[in-house]
């Protein structure tokens, strides 16, 4: 069995997110950067608006440049829509996506595979069929998928082990985050599969919903995998039994031109990355960001030390 990847002492403490500065109008108007020093284009990476997602961007920058080659992030980028039109127009080069979200969002794909090995084949396949010059890398071993969380008080008074057992509480107030109601993987779908009529909305920004579920003011709520406040043991996970929310390892989506100018060793530096993101790292680099307040520069630094690959 391989080694759990190491994670730094600072890392595995626990705080709330930073926010990141950039957005999608920095990017307006860029194209593929010019060549840097060493005669390849400078690579343009990408990383969407929460905690995880700047953490793995600052990991494939500050790998890369130690590896040295010449490359930018962009971070805070937005929402799957939106960072997928970044890619394709190539105003960024690459990006890590959840494999599940590929199918279930970019390729309005209802039919959900049935392990995570399939859900990366036709994740890639689809990629590699758009037209627009994409692959994907290695996936990583960890899921970062949505799950729905009670209190354990609420879980046992209703007998709730399922997410359809919803229906067996009088009334519940779901916190969902805005950008997620509606959708593939939202609010509104994820209802309709599993027949809650007894549920009600409430739209909270991601981070807020455990502090409603503590509160009282929601019963329910969408939550990540990974969130470091799952580690505690303080919430009660929903089995998914319909399989709603899929398979979510993530992956690269990069342009093939990009891997040819850079040479084999770049994809190389990106896979090994990946291969050390086990959800219990993940857990611990998200806690080390959203309560002990690094920023994800610096724990990525920790990681990637921790890791022999700075």
């Amino acid at each position: 069995m391989r080694p759990a990847p190491a994670v730094a002492p600072a890392v595995r403490a626990t705080g709330a997110a930073l926010l990141a500065l950039a957005c999608l109008a920095a990017l307006t108007g860029c194209a593929r950067a010019g060549a840097a020093p060493g005669g390849k284009p400078t690579v343009v990476i990408g990383a969407k608006q929460f905690t995880e997602q700047w953490i793995i961007g600052e990991m494939y920058k500050q790998a890369l440049e130690k590896a040295g080659y010449d490359v930018e992030l962009k971070s805070n980028i937005g929402s799957t829509e939106i960072i997928d039109s970044a890619l394709t127009s190539g105003q960024i080069d690459l990006y890590p996506e959840y494999t599940g979200v590929i199918l279930q969002v970019l390729a309005d794909q209802e039919r959900i595979p049935h392990s995570a090995a399939a859900t990366f084949r036709e994740a890639k396949a689809f990629q590699e069929k758009r037209g627009h010059g994409l692959t994907m890398l290695d996936p990583t071993p960890f899921q970062n998928k949505n799950a729905v969380a009670v209190k354990p008080a609420f879980a046992k008074k209703y007998g709730l082990k399922t997410i359809g057992d919803l229906r067996k509480a009088p009334k519940v107030a779901f916190a969902e985050y805005p950008d997620n109601i509606e959708g593939a993987v939202g609010y509104t779908e994820m209802a309709k599969k599993y027949g809650l009529t007894n549920t009600k909305v409430k739209s909270l920004n991601i981070g807020l919903q455990y502090t409603a579920l503590d509160h009282g003011e929601v019963e329910a709520a969408d939550v990540f995998t990974t969130d470091p406040q799952l580690a505690k043991g303080d919430y009660t996970l929903l089995k998914d039994d319909k399989g709603f929310y899929g398979f979510q390892n993530v992956a690269p989506v990069v342009h093939e031109d990009v891997l040819k100018e850079q040479g084999p060793g770049f994809a190389k530096v990106l896979n090994r990355i990946d291969s050390l993101l086990t959800e219990k790292a993940v857990q611990d680099l998200n806690r080390a960001v959203d309560t002990v307040r690094l920023t994800p520069g610096e724990v990525a630094e920790q990681f990637l030390k921790a890791n022999g690959l700075l």
